[in-house]
């Protein structure tokens, strides 16, 4: 049997890490899409964790993130000796440790729904993601607009007015903020970057999630941060 070590390095980040509660490794606030998704829902639901922040596009960068999770990536949860790499497996463990805080919507319907079109953002709209990267402290009017992410900001307007009309009652998409409006926040901060026009129901919808304490302390970070991105700002997309 071959036994393998764990680098020093890395069992001393996680034995700092792994204190009671949950500890949530992050990247930078200005660009991690996937990482602002988790931490809006546990920041919602008033979910206390320990927060990390890895700084991303950076030489070490790589290395940092493998203290936490050899998956290469954040979001990630520290829970005890658990550990969670992926954005809505996070979500989940929290719905599934907090059940009486509904972070899923409790309708049947509703919560199938919200659980679907959580999953669509997560395995989709790759043109989006590529071509009007997110960048809060960014404004970039009209940039990006691809045939495919022109394509995706339609199918996202098309989930939206459906949730809105069936379950939203004129608040978040399943009424009460959920999950699935954590999922889409950073899609409504990347439309205000980049000066996605939207329908007045729409627009409204994403000046609540906007105003939504968690979003809106999220971006408030975000906007004081200092770090250099320079791999992320040499893709942003160019007229």
């Amino acid at each position: 049997m071959q036994t393998t070590e764990l680098d020093p390095t890395l069992s001393d980040a996680l034995n700092k890490a792994r204190q009671p509660g949950l500890t949530l490794v992050i990247g930078n606030k200005n660009i991690s899409s996937w990482s602002m998704r988790p931490w809006v829902a546990a920041v919602a639901f008033n979910i206390p964790f320990t927060e990390v922040r890895l700084l991303l596009d950076q030489p070490d960068t790589a290395t940092n993130i493998a203290n936490y999770s050899q998956a290469g990536r954040v979001p990630v949860l520290l829970a005890g000796e658990m550990t969670v790499w992926d954005s809505l497996a996070i979500c989940e463990y929290l719905a599934e440790q907090f059940p009486d805080k509904h972070l899923w919507p409790q309708d049947v319907a509703a919560r199938a729904m919200a659980r679907s079109i959580s999953a669509e953002m997560h395995a989709g709209f790759t043109a989006l993601r590529n071509d009007m990267s997110m960048n809060i402290q960014a404004s970039l009017p009209g940039r990006g607009r691809t045939p495919g992410a022109q394509a995706d900001i339609g199918r996202i307007c098309e989930i939206w007015e459906e949730c809105l009309a069936r379950y939203g009652h004129h608040e978040y998409l399943f009424g009460d903020f959920s999950i699935a409006d954590a999922f889409y926040a950073p899609v409504v901060t990347r439309f205000k970057t980049y000066g996605v026009a939207l329908a007045p129901a729409l627009q409204a919808y994403c000046d609540r999630v906007l105003a939504h304490p968690a979003v809106a302390r999220w971006v408030r970070e975000a906007m004081l941060e200092t770090d250099p991105t320079p791999l992320h700002d040499a893709d942003l997309p160019r007229t």
